[in-house]
């Protein structure tokens, strides 16, 4: 059994730096919670159990460094890869001649000690020492790592995998198969085939997708963090496999999931379990930054667009809209329709303060999970596609270093402020001329792309989500891609709609006011409250007026937004609030002596309180 069935290929940590306004994110990022955490917060403090003190010793120090390592070398950052190399020095420095490292962790159930194993964690520190590895080169990384899955080789049977582990299995299998692509050990095969078989059956689950309704009580299978996370799980197990079941039950699976549990940012609900479509629904922080993760990894096995088209509309939309501007606080669930962020009870199965913007909502998990977002997305911007060639699966500004052809060293520069703007210009440079291909990914969304090379134009011809320019590229040469984005009015529930351009989806910001709710050293916690009037329907047949301006620092926020959608639409008098909710668009929205307004639709991502799902006025 081989790995053979991957269409692109990852690129190590570190050949795509991110420009412009994505890097001014991650420096955002880094002046915010990321670069702080630890400063602030004790779970990842130094008395954390990874760093060898007596403190929350499980998923959130890995957790942490998952975002932390990716984030402090692609900014080249001393600073915070100092901070990291501490996590990393200490778990090296753990190992036992077992192969066995971390902390020592006693579990509780019912107040006995549960004496079964949990590889949870360990799955999470393995996929930060692959990424640590990719950035340094530090050659104690394979040898510890081959340490650990014998260790797992020889105690998985026994010490099965349950809970969060059967779950996520598919997290320990992309560390597996990225070392059996560097050593080619057989015993990794085998163990991977045992890991497999302890995964839960998301394959069976996501082609025969039976959760149909807002689940209401406690499962792995309808946890969305767990979905979020599982729907990599067939893709991940094709690469061995091939078996075309396993990829027709991904997309089934993400069909039905959006078909019942659907949100107008591109993610399904799940307010800690599946909760439906009604637009108050909350949806997890951790569950966005995994389904991206996801995403990234599908692209990689298939070769697919489309898994590079959900990826940007979760990426540019859900991932900002959930974490303040400045990184200093963020949410554990955000809604599509949100008309206010205070402690109040909702029809969530989550705390009352779920949706403050602060630095530990709810739970703690996404403090510590949050971070690896905008990193990962920046190192999975492009793909070796196996052939020597590259391939796009985003066109966010960055600058791409690798081999290509027959290891001739390339360097590709990709700007023009997407999504922002529709206009992606490369520009190559080679140490000499060679022929391979470029893989351009053509989303769904765009009818009429337009490309050129050197100015020549060129027949944009679509397969499986990409367009493929197969050439001797010389350094210098240049293509633009046009990528012309059309306003788009999608149908919701009960007639009402959401408004799309290219990959962004367009809200009704509603005036904030922050309110103070903890005061901290540095991450304060925030209730906001409406002070402009949110519930407004669109008129049908209106049309829309694109505006824009400059490109900021921080182009995820309502005031300073790079582009605008100006529309018109009337107050709605019969929607009414449901819950501390907007309550659903009514289905016969009364307008009756409401004046036609001049609206102006932001970005999803740069407004906190927002209408993203409207009723639509004939």
């Amino acid at each position: 059994m081989t790995l053979v069935h991957s269409a692109f290929k990852a690129l190590p940590l570190g050949s795509i730096k991110p420009l412009g306004w994505l890097k001014n994110q991650l420096q955002i990022q880094a002046d915010g919670l990321t670069g702080h955490l630890e400063e602030q917060w004790p779970d990842v403090g130094p008395d954390n159990g990874w760093l060898g003190g007596k403190g929350e010793s499980w998923e959130r120090g890995p957790y942490y460094l998952d975002g932390l390592i990716p984030l402090a070398y692609l900014l080249e950052d001393e600073h915070l890869i100092s901070k990291a190399k501490r996590w990393i020095e200490w778990a090296l420095a753990s190992q036992k001649d077992n192969g066995l490292f971390g902390p020592e962790r006693i579990v509780t159930v019912n107040n006995d000690i549960d004496k079964r194993f949990d590889w949870w964690h360990y799955m999470i520190m393995l996929k930060v020492m692959t990424q640590y590895e990719e950035a340094t080169g530090d050659d104690r990384v394979i040898p510890f790592m081959t340490g650990f899955f014998r260790y797992a080789m020889d105690h998985i049977e026994l010490s099965s995998l349950r809970d969060w582990a059967e779950a996520r299995g598919a997290d320990m299998l992309v560390s597996i198969y990225w070392l059996h692509r560097r050593t080619g050990d057989d015993f990794l095969i085998k163990l991977a085939e045992e890991v497999a078989s302890q995964t839960m059956d998301w394959t069976g689950i996501l082609y025969d997708f039976p959760f149909w309704r807002k689940v209401e009580h406690w499962d792995h299978r309808t946890h969305v963090v767990n979905v979020a996370m599982g729907i990599k799980t067939p893709g991940i197990l094709y690469e061995v496999t091939g078996d075309s079941r396993q990829r027709e039950a991904i997309k089934r699976g993400i069909q039905s999931l959006m078909n019942y549990h659907g949100q107008a940012h591109g993610l399904f609900s799940g307010d800690e379990w599946l909760s439906g479509t009604h637009p108050s629904q909350g949806v997890e922080l951790c569950a966005v930054v995994e389904y991206m993760f996801t995403m990234e990894q599908l692209v990689r096995v298939f070769g697919d667009g489309v898994y590079g088209d959900i990826l940007e509309k979760i990426a540019f939309n859900a991932l900002p809209a959930a974490i303040a501007a400045d990184w200093k606080s963020h949410q554990y669930d955000q809604q599509v329709n949100q008309i206010m962020c205070n402690v109040a009870e909702r029809n969530w199965s989550n705390s009352d303060d779920a949706n403050l913007f602060g630095l530990e909502p709810n739970f703690g998990c996404c403090t510590a999970n949050m971070h690896q977002g905008w990193p990962k997305l920046v190192s999975h911007l492009w793909m070796g596609d196996g052939s020597g060639g590259l391939a796009a699966v985003s066109y966010a500004p960055c600058r791409v270093k690798t081999k290509v052809g027959q290891g001739v060293i390339a360097e590709l520069t990709v700007s023009g402020d997407y999504p922002f703007r529709d206009t992606v210009r490369i520009e190559l440079k080679l140490s000499h001329p060679e022929t391979f291909a470029i893989r351009l990914r053509i989303p769904e969304w765009c009818a009429s792309p337009a490309l050129t090379v050197n100015g020549e134009e060129i027949e944009v011809n679509v397969e499986n989500g990409y367009t493929i320019i197969l050439r001797e590229w010389k350094s210098g040469e240049q293509i633009q891609l046009r990528l012309p984005m059309e306003v788009r009015t999608l149908s919701r529930g009960s007639y009402a709609v959401s408004i799309e351009r290219g990959p962004l989806l367009y809200v009704l910001p509603i005036g904030e006011s922050w309110q103070l709710h903890v005061k901290r050293e540095l991450f304060h916690d925030w209730e906001i409250y409406p002070t402009t009037p949110w519930k407004y329907g669109l008129q049908a047949g209106e049309d829309f007026e694109v505006v824009m301006s400059a490109i900021p620092t921080q182009p995820f926020k309502a005031v300073d937004t790079p582009i605008r959608l100006k529309t018109r639409g009337r107050l709605v008098k019969n929607w009414r609030m449901a819950g501390n909710n907007a309550d659903a668009p009514p289905l016969n929205p009364e307008v009756d002596g409401s004046p036609l307004q001049l609206l102006e639709l932001v970005p999803y991502g740069s407004a906190k309180l927002r209408i993203g799902e409207f009723p639509l006025l004939k």
